[in-house]
């Protein structure tokens, strides 16, 4: 039987020819860089665990990718265009989609959401041309998913300023960032306060985190604040409680699940692409039954993700953000990348576990996706609780 011509487009349903075309061009550009100049590099950074700061961002100031973000005329939330953009960071390097969530998507959205007008045109601009790079801490060193209740962070008013001590752990972009908001308990009411804090202040350090597994070449880093004095006009005027801080999360969480998407995206496409070339008895594996189920397997789950991502976006672009619904695309995508990584890993043999091949890379970065922006037992009783109306929360 002749073979047949293959389809090697990841967007099986063409799910993207129903996004404006100026969102896929912005896209496709951020594809190429990625593609072309990003990803020959990409396995010696992350073997390193080196962040070549000035290089990337000299391109993304080059790439403009927030020309339009937070702007006076545009919305805060631009869920799909910014879920787009993190899907192509990690279809090749999930390392690269955090360091642009946590800059654009949680420090500049928590400065959009809960900043003072003044703020935002004092901040905003310059974090939009990546004059100044933020970051956004919030998980401290004991406390993770329990946060909401948990926050050991303080800070005391004293006077203009305000004094505050504490840990942040796991922090993106923070041993070397211009500019990080973080989430403190206030001393005399105990309500959840904002604060963006100017890295350069005396009281605070930042070391860098070692040892990772997963998405070795964004720098993580452990916070420390001691008498860290903040002035009271760089406190977040309109965040008085955890609940404007949740809605920092949930509207930046689609964006996690598009990093999902992509590092599924990443993996199946390279395993499709070997299984094509690798050949054993006289034949490429791509011919074999089980390879085929696995491909199979993965291209399902790449799609249905796809799906469940965009149209999570689409609804909190025009409806507002939903708690629930965008725990079910983090807790979906995260879970079937999962599998789609391990698979696509399978599918590569003993050649699966080399950098050479970038699926290993991609597995090992996918169980940071997992774990982050809501575990998958957080968000699935988010949504548990949405569907049943009972809380299963402790």
């Amino acid at each position: 039987m002749p073979r047949r011509p293959a389809i090697t487009t990841s967007d099986f349903y063409d799910w993207f020819s129903t996004v404006p075309d100026a969102v896929n061009a912005e896209r496709l550009a951020l594809r190429q860089f990625m593609t072309e100049e990003w990803e020959p590099q990409a396995n010696a950074w992350w073997e390193k665990g080196e962040f070549p700061r000035d290089y990337l961002v000299a391109r993304m100031k080059a790439l403009d990718l927030l020309q339009h973000r937070y702007t006076p005329a545009h919305a805060p939330v631009a869920t799909v265009s910014d879920g787009l953009l993190s899907m192509e960071f990690a279809r090749v390097d999930p390392s690269l989609a955090t360091f642009f969530g946590v800059h654009a998507g949680l420090c500049m959205n928590a400065i959009a959401l809960c900043g003072s007008p003044e703020q935002q045109e004092e901040w905003l601009p310059a974090l939009r041309r990546w004059d100044l790079v933020g970051a956004f801490g919030l998980t401290e060193p004991d406390v993770g998913s329990g946060v909401a209740r948990g926050l050991t962070t303080t800070c005391r008013r004293d006077g203009d300023t305000w004094v505050l001590n504490g840990q942040k752990k796991w922090i993106g972009n923070a041993t070397w960032c211009d500019v990080v908001v973080i989430w403190a308990r206030d001393e005399a009411d105990q309500t959840v306060k904002g604060f963006i804090v100017r890295t350069a202040l005396p009281g605070y350090s930042a070391e860098l985190m070692r040892g990772k597994i997963a998405q070795r070449t964004v720098h993580n880093g452990l916070i420390t604040m001691r008498d860290l004095r903040v002035a009271e006009a760089d406190r977040l005027q309109r965040a008085t409680s955890f609940a404007d801080t949740q809605r920092v999360l949930v509207t930046a969480r689609c964006g996690t699940a598009w990093q999902a998407v992509g590092c599924a995206m990443g993996a199946y496409e390279h395993a499709l692409r070997y299984a094509g070339e690798r050949t054993q008895f006289g034949r490429p594996i791509a011919s074999y039954q089980l390879v085929q189920q696995m491909l199979v397997k993965m291209l399902g789950n790449v799609t249905a993700m796809i799906g469940v991502a965009l149209r999570a976006s689409e609804l909190q672009d025009r409806l507002g953000p939903r708690d629930e619904h965008s725990a079910l695309a983090k807790q979906f995508c995260a879970a079937r990348c999962r599998e789609t990584v391990a698979l696509a890993r399978e599918a590569l043999g003993g050649n699966g576990i080399l950098l050479e091949y970038h699926v290993a890379r991609l597995f090992a970065d996918a169980e940071a996706i997992y774990s982050y922006e809501g575990s998958n037992e957080i968000n699935t009783m988010i949504v548990g609780r949405a569907i049943t109306g009972h809380s299963a929360f402790v």
